[in-house]
């Protein structure tokens, strides 16, 4: 197990947090998180705590919406044919399926669109804008792409096709010449939250078109479920309007699930949480893109039929199985190749071999980091190239690594700690020694350890069934409002500690702490820390407080994040 470091985050400030106590009515340790989350008056914790519709901003605030929507409603309303083209990820597919049901039930010609992974890549492409010429296309809303699809946008202007752009990624200088283009993050742009992903742009687009209607709210709020999946999968902010559009979207989903959604969890989930989108849905709606084709998710997506719902479910189940087996296969097989060719003293882990699965070395690039940390690249052969996936450690910026390795390099695109590359196979060894030394000398040496943050020191005493309740309240967890992570110190075995699990790789401990409170927490592949404790030296932990249903029992349990024996762990 890689040893990681523990940082507390930046203390609260104290005045806040007891005037924010004395408001709320709340605990001191609560206060302290809601401040140190940015929530310091008792109107910010309102709308904190409970989310509703009117927290929405108003999406004409947005540049070029009124007139992204009055050319929707112009072609909607003279038959012209649209097409709806998005990213294959899970942010592109949700987006696609959205305007595609939304603009089809206004009375829209719609005809959606996922290019090919393999043989158009990532983007708008050329095959994607002749196919909108061939199928006699008006206008194309392009969405989770096209803020650089300069060139692309000149093809379609050129057949007469106009196009919108809904893109949350950064614009260049220059920026396509497109009728309307939707991205908060333009330097003009007035709209106050730039967080959102692209499913939650074109959220906006539907809501500044029922707006515009003078429609009620409610014909939108069946798309919403659709949005709280993009911004799971897509890892951004769960903060202002992300939020908002979160917990609603949660709301939704498990009250009135959308029938491919529902046949493609198999119902096993009693509640869904944030945790699930992330790890049981996201996963399967990426596998078709990554395995066949995108548009299996778009079509489960729109699924209206259980019978139909249920043959697409079983057809993604199929490309989940094989997407998990074939990411297994070769991260066991990088993993063995870094053992023969690695160096300890290397600061980067670049792998490659011509076989391995195009649709899945990003995956691995993320695996192999939870075994070596460091800088890390897994390429594969793609007709004459060779294309890697990128992935970095916190703080350090491997799309400039990369711009500094790019003689080497045919094409490269991304950000900070995920990127793209395509390279010829004859230069492979040379890049591979620039991109090394290029890693090593900006790279600082506490960038390849790990670090784990958390938001407070406490006793085990602080954590009663009130702290829980009202930590459960501050839901749905994610980036900008993660769950909360203690640091209890001078723990002890209670004389129950043990090993658990079918391998008996799991910690089940049972501890107090100089409170005089006992707890018990559950430690998964932590076994190896079974004798230390056992020798009743004390140690510290950092946990989540969590809630265990067990049997028709309930108990609150820490689920265990990391355990130190340094007498200094932070």
């Amino acid at each position: 197990m890689i040893k990681k470091n523990w940082k507390k985050i930046e203390a609260p400030d104290l005045v806040k947090s007891k005037n924010l106590q004395n408001e709320l009515n709340v605990p001191k340790l609560i206060a302290q998180l809601l401040v140190q989350r940015g929530i310091e008056l008792f109107s910010e914790a309102r709308e904190f705590f409970r989310p509703e519709l009117k927290d929405l901003i108003d999406p004409f605030l947005m540049k070029g919406m009124k007139k992204a929507i009055d050319k929707i409603i112009f072609s909607i309303e003279n038959k012209e044919t649209i097409m709806i083209y998005g990213d294959y990820d899970v942010d592109g597919t949700t987006s696609v399926a959205l305007l595609y049901s939304f603009l089809k039930k206004q009375g829209g010609i719609v005809i959606p669109y996922i290019p090919d992974r393999y043989k158009e890549g990532y983007g708008v492409s050329v095959t994607g804008i002749n196919a909108a010429k061939e199928k006699k296309v008006s206008l194309i809303i392009i969405i989770d792409c096209g803020i650089k699809a300069i060139k692309e946008i000149e093809l379609a202007n050129s057949y007469g096709i106009d196009t919108i752009i809904c893109d949350h990624h950064i614009p260049g200088k220059v920026l396509p010449n497109a009728v309307s283009i939707l991205n908060p993050k333009q330097e003009d742009c007035s709209y106050p939250y730039k967080e959102l992903c692209a499913c939650g742009i074109g959220f906006k687009v539907i809501q500044a078109f029922e707006q515009k209607k003078g429609n009620s709210f409610d014909n939108i709020k069946a798309y919403l479920d659709l949005v709280a999946i993009a911004i799971a999968a897509d890892i951004v902010p769960i903060t202002g309007e992300n939020r908002v559009l979160t917990f609603l979207g949660l709301k939704r989903l498990n009250s009135d699930i959308r029938i491919g959604l529902k046949h493609l969890i198999n119902n096993q989930y009693k509640k869904l949480n944030i945790y699930d989108l992330i790890y049981k849905i996201a996963p399967r709606i990426n596998a078709a893109g990554r395995m066949k084709h995108g548009m299996y998710a778009v079509d489960l997506l729109v699924s209206t039929f259980d019978q139909e719902a249920i043959s697409k479910s079983r057809t993604i189940e199929l490309f989940n199985s094989e997407r998990k087996m074939i990411d297994e296969r070769i991260t066991k097989e990088a993993l063995e190749q870094i053992e023969l060719i690695g160096s300890v003293e290397a600061k980067t882990t670049v792998v490659y071999r011509p076989d391995w699965h195009k649709g899945v070395i990003g995956i691995v690039a993320s695996r192999l980091m939870e075994f070596h940390y460091r800088p890390t690249i897994v390429f594969t052969k793609e007709g004459e190239f060779i294309v890697g996936s990128a992935r970095s450690v916190k703080g350090f910026n491997i799309y400039e690594a990369l711009s500094s390795c790019s003689k080497y390099l045919i094409q490269y695109g991304g950000h900070k700690y995920a990127a793209g590359l395509k390279i010829e196979p004859e230069k492979f060894t040379e890049f591979k020694i620039a991109f090394e030394s290029a890693v090593s000398k900006k790279i600082l040496s506490h960038q390849l350890i790990p670090s784990l943050t958390y938001d407070l020191e406490i006793t085990l005493d602080k954590l009663t069934s009130t702290t829980f309740r009202i930590i459960n309240q501050m839901r749905p967890f994610g980036p900008y409002n993660r769950e909360p992570v203690f640091c209890v110190n001078n723990c002890l075995d209670n004389g129950g500690t043990r090993k658990v699990g079918k391998e008996n790789n799991h910690l089940k401990l049972e501890i107090i702490d100089k409170s005089g409170t006992s707890f018990s927490g559950i430690g998964f592949n932590m076994a190896e820390y079974l004798s230390e404790i056992k020798s009743k030296n004390d140690f510290s932990i950092l946990a989540n407080l969590i809630k265990n249903d067990y049997n028709d029992r309930s108990e609150l349990q820490l689920l265990i994040k990391s355990i130190s024996f340094d007498k200094n762990p932070t």
